[in-house]
């Protein structure tokens, strides 16, 4: 038995989000949730630009990590990789306000745009590697936003 390299297992474990990618069901709906967790102690920072640089630097290294692990196990687009959904969450709530409708709704848009990948996520998905796992999901979470964005501003007591 061989051990990993440090970095791979780095990878492994950014990739996965701490492991949440073994979930045993709905690995990528984990790993949505986990970018939750993410944005409430960034938002509780009081800046609106941490998000967006949180956004930037787990897309690059969910870039690395994803690469790292898709390589490791030779598939493609390994479902344990759930560092992708950690950012679509990310982006699907930039600028938008943190209440409970805000939330769920974002949450839902992004997991059926991350479903149903309408152009041009799906063409995404297709770059490769680890760009191409990050990618489709962070164009995913720029259509979930934009809807989400549409309903604040067409129903703002509703949403807020």
């Amino acid at each position: 038995m061989t051990l990993q390299p440090v970095s791979s297992r780095i990878a492994f474990a950014v990739a996965t989000c701490a492991y949440t990618g073994y979930s045993p069901i709905a690995p990528g709906t984990a790993g949505s949730a986990a970018g939750l967790l993410l944005i409430v102690p960034l938002r509780m920072l009081g800046s609106p630009w941490l998000d967006v640089g949180a956004a930037l630097v787990v897309f690059a290294v969910g870039i690395w990590s994803a690469t790292v692990v898709e390589r490791q196990l030779g598939i493609e687009d390994p479902g344990i990789v759930v560092v992708d959904e950690v950012l679509g969450m990310l982006v699907s709530l930039l600028w938008l306000p943190l209440s409970w409708p805000v939330v769920v709704a974002a949450f839902l848009l992004f997991r059926v745009f991350d479903i149903i990948k309408p152009w041009p996520a799906g063409r995404f998905e297709h770059l490769g590697g680890g760009l191409g796992i990050m990618a489709d999901d962070a164009m995913a979470g720029v259509y979930a936003n934009l809807v989400v964005q549409v309903l604040v501003w067409w129903r703002p007591g509703w949403m807020v």
